[in-house]
């Protein structure tokens, strides 16, 4: 199943902005999606409440909603649309199947989230099932849970941002440099060639995949590393953000330091996101501004890696990209404006009467976006991956470089957070 591409293509982070601006403009502006409920103990109460025609319709106007968004998505960018047309459907019904699950009262007393059992059912349907090219590349993980972010910002308040954001970027300095340095000298002890070396300390170190892949336009690195890279970084995300919450709560950490050590050591956006909604809101919310804090060093570093790489990498320098300012810029994720625009929008604009119409409604879909995101990061996510490569090092690197990274972020996290 194929399609031509859109001859309009825009940048996924202003895309993102887009959409998250776009939907909460329209719940400002009246447009209120209504909130289906999915709590239910027993059967009866399940087709009494979840399964009732009252419900049902509001789960069904959601789902046109998500559904528009998402094919505006990839009209903007660029992207074939048959194959979303029958991708997306299919990955809102295992979702809904898992906020089901996650609402069944008994399924709540384990603190299990929805998006637990959304990667869970993705990665069985993923691993267990031959899916075609065209559906895996149909998935759109980082735009669904960049939406979802850009909706989170309405429900932090202004002020948080700037008193976690001081210290998400004094921790994300410190952890950064560290990490790196450190996973680059065990790439060398290990014999471990450069380019590969250069890609993995900036994954470990940074923000996994966005890090990966901007360190490799940088360095104009091989595809196929690269790829073994990310698949690093999605499959160890999956424990990290599983275990490292319960970890957190036997050692009796706050909810500030949780967020601050899963924002700071977790790789991906939206496995920081699942793994700080399994704490709380608090966690939440400083693991989400701990984490982008890490991403607005991302230009930085690739602007830094550019000159590094063409300056002591004779033998590619001429292949690689030259530094200029503008490698600042374009690395930025921009997703991050539409954020703080949401909180300083919700925090000094939109009166209270308006924020209490709106709140639950745009809660929903925020939760509902990270929820379509982890199943879409099962669907894509193959244990294969790691066996493929015949030289396990820098396998051994990353997990050895993680371990380092999650160590350095508690004992920084509890410096400054607690």
């Amino acid at each position: 199943m194929t399609s031509s591409k859109s001859g309009l293509a825009i940048n996924e982070d202003w895309v993102v902005v887009i959409l998250g601006l776009a939907i909460i403009f329209f719940a400002l502006f009246g447009v209120i999606v209504p909130k289906p409920s999915f709590s239910w103990d027993s059967t009866s109460a399940l087709y009494e409440n979840v399964l009732a025609a009252d419900n049902l319709t509001k789960l069904s106007i959601q789902f046109l909603l998500v559904y528009s968004v998402a094919i505006v998505g990839g009209l903007l960018l660029g992207r074939p649309l048959k194959p979303l047309l029958v991708v997306f459907p299919s990955v809102f019904v295992i979702t809904v199947l898992a906020l089901v699950l996650a609402g069944n009262e008994a399924v709540k007393e384990y603190n299990l989230e929805a998006v637990i059992f959304s990667l869970g059912f993705g990665l069985l349907i993923g691993n267990c099932f031959r899916l075609p090219v065209w559906f895996r590349e149909a998935l759109s993980t980082e735009l669904y849970v960049k939406i979802g972010l850009v909706l989170l910002g309405t429900s932090v308040i202004f002020g948080d941002i700037l008193k976690a954001g001081a210290l998400g970027l004094i921790q994300a300095s410190v952890v950064v440099l560290s990490v790196w340095y450190f996973a680059f000298w065990l790439c060398k002890k290990m014999k471990i060639d450069q380019e590969m070396s250069m890609m993995l300390s900036s994954a470990v170190s940074i923000c996994g995949v966005s890090a990966a892949i901007a360190t490799s336009g940088a360095i104009k690195g091989d595809p196929k590393k690269l790829s073994y890279i990310i698949s690093l970084v999605l499959i160890t995300a999956i424990p990290m953000m599983i275990f490292m919450p319960y970890l957190a709560h036997w050692m009796g950490l706050s909810q500030e330091v949780t967020g601050a050590w899963l924002g700071g050591s977790i790789d991906t956006t939206g496995a920081v996101v699942a793994s700080g909604s399994l704490v709380g809101e608090e966690a939440l919310k400083i693991s989400t501004i701990v984490k982008f804090s890490q991403n607005v060093l991302l230009g930085i570093a690739a602007f830094a890696i550019s000159i590094y790489w063409t300056y002591s990498n004779s033998k590619s320098a001429e292949n690689a990209e030259k530094p200029t300012l503008n490698v600042i810029w374009e690395r930025f994720p921009k997703f991050v404006l539409g954020f703080v625009f949401a909180s300083v929008l919700f925090s000094f604009f939109v009166p209270p009467a308006t924020v209490e119409a709106v709140k639950d409604s745009l809660k929903s879909l925020q939760g509902l976006w990270f929820a379509l995101a982890f199943t879409s990061i099962g669907l894509e996510t193959n244990f294969k991956d790691l066996f493929v490569h015949n030289n396990r090092k820098p396998l051994y690197a990353f997990l050895i470089a993680q371990f380092f990274n999650i160590i350095v972020t508690l004992l920084i996290a509890l410096m400054l957070f607690k």
